[in-house]
C-alpha cells in the first residue's frame, strides 16, 4: 500500500529560509519541496515534523531546535504561540518590517510586473504592541486545553473561556488573560466580566449547541480616551443581561457607550442586527489633526488610530495637492481620508456601498464644518458611471482605498476612460494592488511606493502607491 498524505515524515536540521505568507515561515525539504513552519523565524535551524503533505508542499512543526536565528527574539505574551494572533512576536521588530517591505516589492514587481521607482523605506510604528483600538472575544464553555492539561488526571473544573478563536478551529476558544494589543482598561474588563459571570453561574455559548447566554464581546477604544464596550448574548434574559451589563457601568464608569445585541441566528456578526444602547451614547469620538470622527458599533474605522494618522498624511502628501482640484476618493468609508485631505482640495467626493458608513462621513463633515465634500452611496461599480462624473465634475486626482480583494476590473476601465492626473492608491493587500497596477500600466506609471506598517507582530502591511498619467 501506498503512504498516505497524512503520514508524517521527519525532517533533520533544516535551515529555515524566509518569512512566508500569512506569517508562517518557509524552509526547503531535502526533496526539494517548500515546507510551511509555524512560530519559527529566518535563520533558525530545526527539525521538522511534518503533518500535511501536498504535490508541492509540506506543512509542519518544528519539534527540535539546533540553531537559533540572530533575528529571533523572546515573545512577551504568555499566549504565544496557541493564539494565533501576533505570530511573528518571536521576530525583531527591524526584521518584521524588512519582510512586509520584500513582500510589497516582489507582489509589484511579480505579480504587477511594472516598472517601479525606488521604494521609500517602510513607515515603522511607532507602538509595537496596545496599539488597536478594535478587539473582539468569544465566549465558550468548553476552552481549549494545553496538551499538559489534556494528559492530566486532575479535575480541570471550569471549562468557560473568553478569549480568541484557535486558527483553523471554529469552535475552539483560547482563555486569554493579557493581551497585548489593545491598551488598558481593555484587559481589565474582559477579566471583570468572566469573573463576574462565573461567580453568577451566566452561562458561557456552546458553538456546537447553540446555547448559552453569553457569545461576544467588542471593545473599542480612541486616542480621546472613550471607550465602547458591546456584549452580544445568544438569548433574551432580562435579569441576567441587565446584571452583567449594571455591574460593568458601576465598576467601569470611564465607558463612554455601554451597549448589547441579542442575536440567536447562527452566525455571530452584528451587521444585521439590532445594537441597543445601554448606557452612555451609542458612538464614541476620536480625534485627529482636529478632526473628530464618530464611530458606532459598526463603523468601520482603521485599527491602529495612531498609525492610521501616519497614514492619511503619506497619501495626501502623494496627491500633492494645491486647492484647485476636485478629487474623488473610492471605497470612502466614515469618510475619514476625504475629509483629511478636504482643506488642501477645491472639493471632495466620497463613495462607498455601505450606507451607514456614509451616514456617519455626513454627520462627521458636519461635525467638522466641512463644506467642500460630498458623500454618496452606491455600488463603485455602478455609481462611478458618465453620468455621476458629468455631474459632480471630471477628477483631477482620485484617491482609492479598497477591500481586500482590491478594485472591480469596471471602475479600473473607469478610471482609465476619465484618466485624472494622479491616481493615489491605498492597499492593504499588495497582491491585489500589484494586479490593479498592472491593469491601468496602459496608461499610468507608478512614481511612488511607501509601505506603511499598521498591524506590529504580524504579517499584515499596508502600501501606497502614487500613479501619474503617462
Amino acid at each position: 500500500m501506498g503512504r498516505k498524505n497524512t503520514d508524517k515524515i521527519v525532517f533533520h536540521q533544516i535551515p529555515v529560509l524566509d518569512a512566508g505568507a500569512k506569517g508562517v515561515s518557509v524552509a526547503k525539504a531535502p526533496d526539494g519541496k517548500v515546507i510551511f513552519i509555524p512560530n519559527v523565524v529566518p535563520g533558525d535551524v530545526v527539525d521538522v515534523q511534518t503533518f500535511k503533505k501536498r504535490k508541492a508542499y509540506y506543512e509542519g512543526k518544528a519539534v527540535k531546535f539546533h540553531e537559533f536565528s540572530e533575528h529571533r527574539i523572546e515573545p512577551i505574551c504568555e499566549h504565544f504561540g496557541a493564539c494565533g494572533g501576533c505570530k511573528w512576536q518571536n521576530m525583531k521588530y527591524s526584521q518584521q518590517l524588512y519582510y512586509k517591505q520584500n513582500e510589497v516589492k516582489n507582489h509589484l514587481q511579480r505579480i504587477g510586473k511594472v516598472e517601479l521607482p525606488e521604494f521609500e523605506t517602510i513607515l515603522g510604528s511607532e507602538k509595537q504592541f496596545f496599539y488597536r483600538n478594535k478587539m473582539e472575544f468569544s465566549f465558550s464553555n468548553s476552552r481549549w486545553l494545553t496538551e499538559k492539561e489534556i494528559e492530566s488526571t486532575e479535575d480541570l473544573g471550569n471549562r468557560n473561556a473568553l478569549g480568541f478563536h484557535i486558527p483553523k478551529m471554529w469552535d475552539k476558544i483560547l482563555d486569554i488573560n493579557k493581551c497585548h494589543l489593545q491598551e488598558d482598561p481593555s484587559n481589565a474588563i474582559r477579566n471583570e466580566i468572566r469573573a463576574f459571570a462565573n461567580e453568577h453561574n451566566l452561562t458561557f455559548f456552546n458553538p456546537r449547541e447553540h446555547s448559552g447566554l453569553l457569545r461576544t464581546f467588542m471593545i473599542r477604544t480612541a486616542s480621546t480616551g472613550e471607550i465602547m464596550v458591546l456584549i452580544q448574548f445568544f438569548e433574551e434574559d432580562k435579569n441576567n443581561r441587565e446584571l452583567i451589563l449594571d455591574h460593568l457601568h458601576e465598576k467601569f464608569p470611564q465607558i463612554t457607550s455601554l451597549q448589547y445585541v441579542v442575536n440567536s441566528k447562527q452566525n455571530d456578526t452584528i451587521y444585521d442586527q439590532n445594537v441597543k444602547l445601554y448606557k452612555g451614547r451609542d458612538y464614541i469620538l476620536e480625534e485627529m489633526e482636529g478632526l473628530k470622527f464618530s464611530i458606532n458599533a459598526k463603523s468601520f474605522y482603521q485599527t491602529n488610530s495612531d498609525q492610521a494618522f501616519e497614514l492619511y498624511k503619506i497619501t495626501r502628501d502623494f496627491a500633492g495637492l494645491s486647492g484647485d482640484e476636485t478629487v474623488y476618493d473610492l471605497y470612502t468609508g466614515t469618510g475619514t481620508i476625504a475629509q483629511f485631505v478636504a482643506k488642501k482640495a477645491k472639493k471632495v467626493i466620497g463613495v462607498e456601498s455601505v450606507p451607514e458608513a456614509i451616514l456617519d462621513a455626513k454627520a462627521n463633515a458636519e461635525r467638522n464644518n466641512i463644506t467642500n465634500c460630498e458623500f454618496f452611496v452606491g455600488d463603485m461599480k455602478v455609481v462611478f458611471n458618465e453620468a455621476f462624473i458629468t455631474q459632480h465634475g471630471k477628477p483631477d486626482v482620485i484617491i482609492t482605498d479598497p477591500p481586500r480583494d482590491g478594485m472591480h476590473k469596471d471602475v479600473i476601465e473607469q478610471i482609465l476612460k476619465i484618466a485624472p492626473k494622479k491616481v493615489v492608491y491605498v492597499s492593504c493587500n499588495s497582491a491585489t494592488q500589484a494586479r490593479d497596477l498592472a491593469l491601468m500600466d496602459e496608461k499610468y506609471k507608478v512614481t511612488r511606493v511607501r509601505p506603511v506598517d499598521m498591524f506590529p507582530q504580524t504579517h499584515h502591511v499596508e502600501n501606497v502607491v502614487l500613479l501619474e498619467l503617462r
